[in-house]
């Protein structure tokens, strides 16, 4: 089994009566500056007990079976690619020599070579020739594709024409690390899927968990087709890279989503400071007005009295 921390509050301890008892035990009123810090340690013990801390309980997310999910040793191959915007062909097309021995001729008014990105709308531009749609095609049937549609255009039959077809740019096949930034948000950085990575490979993106980053705390999120139960697999990050254990180092497939969660003292101290940085701004500019007044009430009564 692995765990992952179950994001919650301390709702459920009601512990508000007990700190305020032992605050008044600890610290006596008797004085202004016992109260004042009192009362500002009391605050920030309320705010952390209603809003930064997660909850003692956990729910565990269960290993799938053995050899049902692809990992590091039992990896799988990934079915034919599909083209689909944005990503970018390599195409090439030349005619086939007439006599043996002879070089393939380019073609005329205008040879077709070079990188070629697939447009939002699915299609790819071949020059003069004009637009062939591609979104939807794998490899082969793009191939056929653009075979029968220039062999019009260029008066040569569809047979005779040398087309070749490969993706250099994997655009529109992508999986997502995503990190949580304890309180300040989340980073999210799409990489191409290529077909060999792991999560070992796809932190290695982001130079390994962020330093705000729960070593505990990993999952991979896969999309479920038709609106089907989450997919959650846990990640044994200290045993992947500590032990050399493959059994949670999962195969990445295009759309999953490695989500690295942060450390819970660290979205804690972030969730506290952020609820008090403005009463901080607030007593600060007091404190200042109240010292300046007191240093111009200061001059002000030593220049009386040196007269």
């Amino acid at each position: 089994m692995a765990e992952i921390d179950a994001v919650g509050s301390l709702g459920a301890i009601s512990g508000g009566d007990w700190i305020m008892t032992q605050f008044h035990e600890m610290c006596p009123m008797h004085t202004t500056t016992n109260a004042r810090i009192c009362r500002g340690w009391l605050m920030a013990a309320l705010v952390l007990l209603g809003l930064g801390c997660h909850s003692t309980k956990q729910h565990t997310v269960a290993l799938p079976p053995p050899g049902t999910v692809p990992n590091e040793m039992n990896m799988i191959t990934l079915p034919p690619y599909v083209i689909a915007p944005p990503d970018e062909l390599l195409i090439e097309v030349v005619a086939a020599p007439t006599e043996a021995g002879k070089p393939p001729t380019l073609l005329t008014p205008q040879p077709i070579s070079g990188r070629h990105p697939v447009r939002p709308d699915g299609t790819v531009g071949l020059g003069v020739y004009g637009m062939v749609q591609m979104a939807g095609l794998t490899l082969d049937q793009a191939k056929e594709s653009i075979r029968t549609f220039l062999a019009p255009r260029v008066n040569i039959k569809p047979e005779a024409l040398l087309v070749v077809v490969d993706v250099i740019g994997f655009n529109s096949k992508q999986y997502f690390v995503i990190t949580d930034g304890g309180g300040l948000g989340e980073g999210v950085f799409p990489f191409p899927c290529t077909g060999n990575e792991t999560v070992l490979s796809a932190l290695a993106n982001i130079n390994g968990i962020p330093q705000e980053g729960s070593k505990r705390n990993i999952w991979v999120a896969r999309r479920s087709p038709h609106g089907g139960p989450d997919q959650i697999l846990p990640v044994d990050w200290v045993g992947i890279t500590q032990h050399g254990i493959t059994e949670t180092n999962w195969q990445v497939l295009p759309g999953d989503r490695v989500y690295v969660k942060a450390d819970k003292f660290v979205k804690a101290d972030r969730t506290l400071s952020k609820v008090l940085a403005p009463f901080e701004r607030i007593f600060g500019v007091t404190l200042l007005g109240a010292n300046t007044y007191n240093q111009v009430s200061g001059r002000g009564l030593q220049n009386n009295l040196n007269r």
